[in-house]
């Protein structure tokens, strides 16, 4: 098969089968493309079945020489495997050549993280003379105050608070439980959300023991608790990329900037290796390079 015959067939693919977006159909052709040009540069007059693993890391190694970036070099990866992935679904490759290639090392990018006064200015843009007020305050106080995601947030059944013990149980990813402690004010304000406006809600059966309910009676959906956060940004004049996950970073990263224990962390975010906690020990790091940077006399 020529060059041009198995690009229109990987476009095709891409774009009856995958779904693909224009601009990622676009990026995927402009990298095999690329990749035909280099063979042709270097005058290796071979078609597309014939390309070995050898040919592809001599590609890699030129396009590191010409300082492109490693997220680039994972999308031409990916693109790469994308076409021969599809030439072995056509029977024209036996195995593919780009199967052992390497994804580049990415850089962990750190989390948006919200301070405490920007978590306040959000709570204060919640309207409380409407019943979904006291709820939505209830909401976010309880997802900063125990860092959750969001799918345990809705999820959070009644049945799950204890507010004799003041903790609640989570259920998180893979099912796995969790129990997270819940301080005195948070709880004062489920427990007003439940005795003023829940009580008066027509609970649909299949969501008695939901804790948060829309106003139809139901368990809340993740876009509507993203829906309600981005109000509140537009009120609040906060130009931040702010999400309900926003909310569980600034937890984690409060409880390290205060001092505790990474392993403690860890058990209340729910993550399954400390190596995920360690992330917001660089976020700890920025915040003190900050510090450094505004307030020391020698900097």
């Amino acid at each position: 098969m020529d060059w041009k015959s198995a690009l229109n067939g990987f476009k095709a693919y891409l774009m009856l089968e995958k779904s693909l977006s224009g601009n990622t159909l676009e990026a995927y052709q402009h990298d095999i493309d690329l990749f035909r040009k280099f063979l042709e540069d270097k005058q290796y007059n071979i078609t597309p079945e014939k390309v070995s693993l050898n040919n592809l890391q001599e590609f890699l190694a030129w396009i590191g020489e010409m300082a492109i970036g490693p997220r680039s070099q994972a999308r031409l990866i990916s693109g790469i495997r994308a076409f021969y992935k599809y030439l072995l679904m056509e029977d024209v490759i036996q195995q593919s050549p780009a199967e052992l290639l390497e994804l580049p090392k990415l850089p962990k990018k750190l989390p948006e993280v919200l301070s405490i006064e920007e978590i306040d200015m959000l709570i204060k843009e919640i309207d409380l003379s409407k019943p979904e007020g006291q709820r939505n305050k209830a909401m976010l106080e309880t997802l900063y105050c125990c860092g959750l995601r969001v799918s345990e947030l809705v999820g959070l059944k009644i049945s799950d608070v204890s507010f004799d013990e003041e903790y609640i149980r989570v259920i998180g990813k893979g099912n796995k439980q969790r129990i997270v402690p819940l301080g005195k004010s948070t709880a004062k304000l489920i427990r007003i959300y439940m005795n003023e406006v829940r009580c008066h809600v027509a609970v649909k059966k299949e969501a008695e023991d939901i804790l948060f309910l829309n106003r139809n009676g139901n368990k809340m959906s993740r876009v509507m608790a993203f829906l309600i956060i981005q109000k509140l940004k537009e009120k609040a004049g906060l130009h931040k990329k702010i999400s309900p996950h926003t909310f569980r970073h600034s937890f984690a990263t409060h409880l390290v900037e205060g001092g505790a224990d990474l392993r403690a962390v860890q058990e209340m975010l729910g993550h399954e290796s400390i190596t995920t906690t360690e992330i917001y020990t660089h976020l700890n790091r920025e915040y003190l390079r900050d510090a450094i940077l505004r307030f020391h006399p020698r900097k």
